[in-house]
């Protein structure tokens, strides 16, 4: 799950922090995962950030140790989680992201999109996504789709987003994706 301690990734319009709504549904989804007997490594299971204190740029240190993580794990697919926010607050709704040169992570990005779709059933239309920018996918070293499961900048996506009910929802519909 991404972001954790120093760094709270977004901050909702009232306040929710995505690193803890992002870390429930990432422990809910290795939970859903595991009962499917795939091995699940997580980068983090608790509220510390992956960097040391003297770390001077620790966003940095924490991104490069991820990337370390996956190199080691070799996994089929990464699943990093994400809230997203944006300056108009009606935007709203689950999108996946891959690195544009994978087919892979294209095809994870895309069957994980319909998963939310369908089983979130919100009226959602947004497409899996392409990018060439997120550090994360630019550097990793296997496939690797950056779920952003909804809008903490949309007051009613948070308030959703800040229940385990709707938390599991996610978790669920990002599972049957992979």
């Amino acid at each position: 799950s991404g972001h954790g301690g120093m760094d709270p990734g977004k901050v909702g319009v009232s306040g929710a922090l995505e690193k803890e709504i992002n870390l429930a549904i990432a422990k809910e989804l290795k939970e859903l995962l595991e009962q499917n007997d795939i091995t699940v490594v997580m980068t983090r299971t608790d509220d510390n950030g992956l960097y040391s204190e003297t770390d001077r740029n620790k966003k940095s240190a924490d991104m490069k140790e991820r990337i370390q993580l996956l190199t080691e794990a070799a996994p089929v697919l990464a699943v990093s989680i994400h809230q997203n926010s944006f300056t108009d607050s009606k935007s709203r709704g689950a999108q996946v992201f891959y690195y544009e040169g994978s087919a892979e992570g294209k095809r994870g990005a895309e069957l994980i999109q319909e998963a939310m779709r369908r089983e979130l059933a919100d009226g959602n239309h947004r497409l899996a996504k392409a990018n060439t920018s997120y550090y994360m996918l630019k550097k990793s070293p296997c496939p690797l789709v950056i779920v952003e499961c909804g809008f903490l900048s949309n007051p009613q996506e948070e308030q959703q987003l800040l229940t385990a009910k709707y938390q599991r929802k996610v978790a669920w519909a990002v599972h049957l994706g992979v």
